[in-house]
């Protein structure tokens, strides 16, 4: 009568993550162990774990062969420095000892839309004009753009009832005003029903998103710089693997872009080592298929070159960050974008938040081409939203006033000009 208890204490054992967490064994950071049964995704979900929680992962050695994986992190916090704080540091333990159950997540009380196309100057603009329009309240919102392309995931409640859009006609309505002004194509779906975290989960999504719309094929709208991450794949066929080594810049997030791309391509991590230096990153992984196969072909190879390179360039920061922290109220995003909008910004990342009282955004914009805004345009920017409200976070290293446009007299608007410059090269319509 015993044994069946026994039973499910070792499956329950054998499927549970083993998590230890060490402040001792490394000079410069924590070092987490996470040890368990393999499932295709699970690295992802652990790493996935350690980014959300605003960990940099500066070393990673991954090994998993067989039916188990053992991984070793070695992070910081956003600081650079070790993780001590113990109430926090069992926060991490728990999150990572329960990854191997595919959690459900259920978003109540909101509806999202997902969008991707064309970007262009305005578009946003646009977009959330329409959901004034409609009355809808935005919640949440994320904003990629890469190579001409746009994803977003947009969290809206309805005004009148504070939930999710149950109105079938205000739905039909937004879907009609979609194809009627040809906007990218937009997915409304109710958010209450169970998915999994991996699909929800905002900025895989986003991933997702893109790589559906073939981002990483298209040639890039803005020249990319002459620091490109470096991609190879690379045959080791007395070992049955393919070898993916990557080159490129460090940043927050990295790791989670790259395991994203290969789970989503159907790939499995088998061995992989992380080093970082310098603010250098070098990543190399040992990969099959989930059937068990290496790569094969040239055009496979070059594939995953793509892919791995738009994963890692999409999430790039272009432009000056803007902050803006205020009140919340109907149509502020309509209004703040109809602005940016008018003074020819082009918003290529945005991730909204709201509260009960207020909106915390941010925005990172460029001119219409891609290049750096004129600081003039920023501080009338500034001025027009409110100095105390919208705050210039960051500036390129080539943020400067660019001496060969002429200099605006104290009278003249430069909403104005901008707005008469875009529409001479066909970039915005009369109205706009």
């Amino acid at each position: 009568m015993e044994w069946p208890d026994e039973y499910e204490k070792l499956l329950f054992r054998m499927s549970t993550p083993s998590v230890v967490i060490d402040n001792t064994g490394c000079a410069n950071a924590t070092r987490v162990m996470i040890d368990s049964a393999r499932k295709h995704g699970i690295l992802l979900e652990a790493v996935q774990v350690l980014t959300d929680m605003n960990l940099s992962i500066k070393k990673a050695y991954i090994s998993s062969d067989g039916r188990w994986f053992m991984d070793v992190f070695h992070v910081t916090d956003i600081n650079g420095e070790k993780i001590t704080d113990e109430s926090f540091l069992k926060c991490i333990e728990k999150s990572l000892g329960t990854i191997h159950y595919g959690k459900l997540k259920c978003i109540e009380g909101l509806t999202a839309i997902e969008l991707t196309g064309t970007d262009r100057v305005g578009l946003l603009s646009e977009i959330f004009a329409v959901l004034s329009n409609f009355e809808c309240n935005v919640v949440e919102a994320n904003v990629w753009t890469h190579n001409g392309r746009v994803a977003s995931l947009i969290y809206i409640r309805d005004i009148d009832s504070g939930s999710l859009i149950e109105d079938s006609n205000k739905v039909d309505g937004m879907e009609d005003y979609n194809s009627l002004h040809e906007f990218p194509y937009i997915d409304i779906r109710s958010a209450r029903t169970l998915v999994s975290m991996a699909v929800t989960h905002t900025e895989r999504r986003l991933h997702q998103m893109m790589f559906a719309d073939g981002d990483y094929e298209r040639k890039p709208i803005i020249k990319p710089s002459g620091d490109r991450p470096v991609v190879e794949v690379q045959d080791s066929l007395e070992k049955g693997y393919s070898v993916v080594h990557v080159q490129c810049k460090d940043r927050t997030k990295l790791l989670f872009d790259v395991v994203c791309a290969l789970t989503d391509m159907q790939y499995v991590v088998f061995h992989a080592t992380v080093n970082t230096s310098e603010r250098r990153a070098s990543l190399e992984f040992f990969i099959r298929n989930t059937d068990g196969t290496p790569i094969t072909s040239e055009a496979e190879k070059q594939h995953v070159i793509l892919c791995l390179r738009g994963a890692i360039e999409r999430r790039a920061y272009q432009g000056v960050r803007l902050e803006l922290r205020t009140a919340d109220r109907q149509g502020l995003l309509a209004d703040i974008m109809c602005t940016f909008r008018e003074n020819g910004l082009n918003v290529t990342r945005a991730e909204i938040s709201t509260t009960t009282s207020e909106a915390l955004n941010v925005f990172y914009v460029t001119d219409p081409f891609g290049n750096p805004c004129d600081s003039e345009v920023i501080e009338f920017v500034r001025h027009t939203i409110g100095l105390n409200e919208l705050k210039v976070e960051e500036l390129p290293s080539i943020y400067h006033h660019r001496g060969d446009k002429p200099t605006l007299s104290a009278t003249a608007s430069l909403g104005s000009i901008v707005r008469k410059n875009l529409y001479n090269l066909g970039l915005i319509n009369s109205h706009s």
